[in-house]
């Protein structure tokens, strides 16, 4: 399979994923569950190297993707030229213990500096 499943209805997944991916860009650390980071890391560092393309297609990519126009010009202005030299790993995942409620192993995500 090329993707997790997370126990999401597609729909429910998607959006879940899509909010994740630009909270992450916005806030530059998030707490999740680690099969979540997993597949946020993914699609974050995707968005980064559209963000390095810098062209109006790219542009575009991305804000079909992400859910803030103001996300989208951080992404490009701010973060992109920070990791203009850099060729991947742009985000980093700290594993930090399981969750108090049921058990759910959980990691921060965070941009690499």
């Amino acid at each position: 399979m090329a993707y997790r499943r997370l126990g999401l209805r597609s729909d429910h997944r998607r959006s879940v994923l899509r909010n994740s991916v630009t909270s992450l860009l916005d806030q530059g650390k998030i707490t999740t569950t680690e099969t979540r980071a997993k597949e946020i890391k993914r699609l974050t560092d995707k968005m980064i190297t559209l963000g390095k393309r810098g062209d109006l297609h790219a542009r575009r990519q991305a804000f079909s993707y992400l859910t803030s126009e103001d996300v989208v010009s951080k992404l490009f202005n701010d973060i992109a030229p920070r990791y203009s030299e850099r060729q991947g790993g742009y985000t980093r995942i700290i594993k930090v213990g399981t969750r108090k409620g049921d058990g759910a192993p959980m990691a921060i995500l965070e941009l690499v500096d």
